[in-house]
């Protein structure tokens, strides 16, 4: 618990360094004594408030879709990203933008969150036809089931003049949060608690089909209730702040490291652990070429990609 208190705490300190970076001169004190139309406060209020809680909410969330997606594939090397799982959301959103333009943005996130539900279950299908004597198989068969949906996704934008809207949505990025623009992503926090609570299902789920049923749980039912939770928080956060590839590939690991594979030990630890690395990788984009910013994206996408290949030397290191 102490532990845990201070990331709680390290958290709490990127949140506030959040608040404090931006082109914009403002501090704290004028958030504390301003003016209710004082224009430091305004900028508080409507952009750096909002964003820091877009960053804490969706590390918190794609952290715990990593989890239980890991859980459930029983693989380390799985999460949105590398299961085709984003690309599906993204080809939802594209259709249903075609389609129904004029739906409201929850309709749209729905659709997406229902795309992306498809590509798991075509993604697990999959997995049934393929000889996996490596788990580094499992991640490959989801990275070429994302390329597959990519290039299709990537055709019909071109075909409809919306690559640039498509480029958006691919390119995770927190500069454009506002008051207003963000709040699905507390539909992230609620299927975060929502994992929080059925974390010993998912464990026992991970452990196999008969082992789960031996215990007297629907193996079928908690299957779905997880793809569930990672559709919509996959669905969610592309539709708010666009695609934020590795973050549940990096922070379930570290996790994993140090705690091992109980689920219920480690939602909390996942969930605070990817709020930090979410902040943290956000500042660092913003203060590396300031005033301008990199996107979040770039940043958590190298260092998850440099923790990917450390994942398989590892496993390669252990198994010689």
């Amino acid at each position: 618990m102490i532990a845990l208190g201070l990331g709680l705490l390290v958290t709490a300190v990127l949140a506030m360094i959040s608040l404090l970076i931006g082109a914009a001169d403002t501090n704290i004190l004028s958030l504390l004594w301003g003016l209710p139309d004082d224009q430091a406060s305004q900028i508080l209020m409507i952009s750096r408030l909002p964003r820091t809680l877009a960053l804490i909410l969706a590390g918190s969330s794609l952290g715990i879709a990593g989890l239980v997606m890991q859980m459930i594939v029983r693989n380390r090397f799985v999460e949105p990203s590398t299961t085709g799982t984003t690309e599906s959301a993204m080809l939802g959103f594209l259709v249903v933008t075609l389609l129904a333009p004029d739906w409201p943005i929850m309709g749209k996130m729905l659709v997406a969150a229902g795309f992306a539900l498809m590509g798991m279950f075509l993604f697990l299908r999959l997995l049934k036809f393929v000889p996996l004597r490596d788990v580094v198989l499992v991640p490959l068969v989801g990275i070429m089931l994302a390329g597959v949906i990519g290039a299709i996704t990537s055709f019909f934008a071109y075909r409809f003049n919306l690559l640039p809207m498509l480029l958006g949505w691919s390119m995770g990025d927190f500069s454009g949060v506002l008051r207003g623009r963000y709040e699905l992503l507390w539909i992230g926090l609620g299927c975060t608690i929502a994992a929080g609570i059925a974390a010993d299902r998912f464990t026992v789920a991970g452990m196999g089909r008969e082992f789960t049923t031996n215990l007297g749980l629907n193996y079928r039912r908690t299957m779905l209730f997880g793809l569930v939770i990672v559709s919509l928080i996959a669905s969610v956060c592309l539709v708010s702040v666009g695609s934020i590839p590795f973050l549940g590939l990096v922070v379930p690991n570290v996790v994993s490291l140090i705690l091992g594979d109980n689920m219920r030990r480690a939602v909390p630890w996942v969930a605070v652990g990817g709020a930090a690395f979410v902040l943290a990788g956000d500042i660092l984009g913003r203060v590396v070429r300031y005033p301008y910013e990199v996107p979040i994206s770039v940043v958590v996408g190298v260092i998850g990609s440099a923790f990917f290949i450390l994942l398989l030397l590892r496993r390669r290191t252990n198994a010689a």
